[in-house]
């Protein structure tokens, strides 16, 4: 199956990028498309460790959502395996690069006929994680 692959130049370390995945306070800050807040219900940041939240959509809906961390390799990968619909692998890798870090992300649908339908929100949706992503690593380093 394809993944939806995107990408994005974060000007701070591995470890900051990394420290803005692993620590779930500001994870709930910048997680999911613009407009949405987070509630972790449970957070065990370890290979196998689980991930119980519900992101609150600018809709006024909740969206209930469970996933296990596959891998976590500080500070260059975290893999999460959304096990809730619709299931998908999420690959997140942190390489440093002459401006700081690459943040590559690769999610994998476990249906070709589920992705294609949800393309249309995917797509953008991931750009504006990274979005949120970059800001929160800005925020907090003083650069912002």
């Amino acid at each position: 199956m394809t993944p939806f692959r995107t990408s994005r130049e974060i000007p701070a370390s591995p470890e900051q990028v990394f420290a803005a995945l692993s620590d779930p306070q500001r994870l709930a800050r910048w997680w999911g498309p613009a407009g949405f807040t987070n509630t972790f219900n449970v957070w065990e940041f370890k290979p196998g460790g689980r991930w119980s939240f519900v992101m609150h959509g600018p809709d006024v809906r909740n969206y209930p959502n469970e996933s296990v961390f596959a891998e976590v390799e500080p500070p260059r990968k975290v893999v999460v395996q959304h096990v809730s619909a619709p299931r998908y692998l999420l690959t997140i890798i942190l390489a440093p690069s002459a401006g700081g870090t690459s943040v590559s992300w690769a999610q994998t649908f476990e249906s070709a006929e589920m992705a294609s339908r949800i393309e249309h929100i995917v797509v953008p949706a991931n750009e504006q994680n990274l979005d949120r992503l970059s800001s929160e690593v800005m925020r907090e380093s003083g650069s912002a």
